[in-house]
């Protein structure tokens, strides 16, 4: 089982920018963990929110990269 994110912009529309990072975790605590030390950057990059998925199946979805 892989585990990835996907960048989505405000709408809730993928990014497909070759750009940024494409990582695969062997855990969903790895891909948090990933999230948790990169989400500023991604944001700078132009990424508002991110959807975790476990090989196909979407985990949530929606998530902010905005803070409260």
């Amino acid at each position: 089982m892989a585990w990835r994110w996907r960048y989505e912009d405000a709408r809730g529309a993928e990014i497909t920018d070759r750009s940024l990072p494409r990582e695969l975790f062997s855990s969903q605590a790895d891909a948090e963990s990933w999230i948790g030390e990169n989400w500023r950057d991604l944001l700078a990059q132009g990424v508002e929110q991110v959807t975790l998925l476990e090989d196909d199946r979407v985990e949530y979805s929606g998530m902010s990269l905005r803070p409260e």
